[in-house]
C-alpha cells in the first residue's frame, strides 16, 4: 500500500513539477510541547492540473528525479481564483511600472517655497 498525503500547492512555475507542503503536528520529544512542521514533496502533475493554493491529494510513487517522489491524485480543493488572479495582477502590474519611462519630477508649489524659520529677510518687523 502506497502512501497518501494531502497537502497544500505553493509552487507551479515548473511544466509538470508542483511542490506541495504537508502541514503536521508533533510533540516534541524532549520538551513536550505541541509543535508544528510540515513536508515539502516535489509532486509530478502529468496534466499541469494544479494550481498555487490547491489542497491536493499526493500518493507515493517511483522517483521521476532527483527530488520528485509523488504523485499527484487528485485536487482536493481548489484555490480561490480571486485570490489568484489578484496576485497575478500585481505581478504584472509591477512589471508594468519598471517598463514605463520615469515620470517628470512635480515642480514645487508656493507651501514648498515658503522661507525657512530662521529666515528673516521678508518678515522683518520694525
Amino acid at each position: 500500500m502506497r502512501n497518501t498525503l494531502i497537502g497544500t500547492v505553493t509552487s507551479d512555475k515548473n511544466a509538470k513539477t508542483r511542490r506541495v507542503e504537508v502541514k503536521r503536528l508533533f510533540q516534541h520529544p524532549k520538551f513536550g510541547k505541541i509543535v508544528r512542521g510540515r513536508t515539502v514533496c516535489h509532486v509530478h502533475d502529468e496534466e499541469n492540473q494544479s494550481r498555487t493554493g490547491d489542497r491536493v491529494e499526493i500518493i507515493e510513487s517511483r522517483p521521476h528525479s532527483k527530488t520528485k517522489r509523488w504523485e499527484l491524485l487528485r485536487v482536493v480543493h481548489a484555490a480561490a481564483d480571486v485570490e489568484v488572479e489578484a496576485a497575478r495582477a500585481r505581478e504584472s502590474e509591477f512589471t508594468e511600472a519598471d517598463l514605463r519611462a520615469p515620470a517628470e519630477e512635480p515642480q514645487p508649489g508656493p507651501a514648498e517655497t515658503a522661507p525657512a524659520e530662521g529666515d528673516e529677510s521678508e518678515t522683518t518687523q520694525d
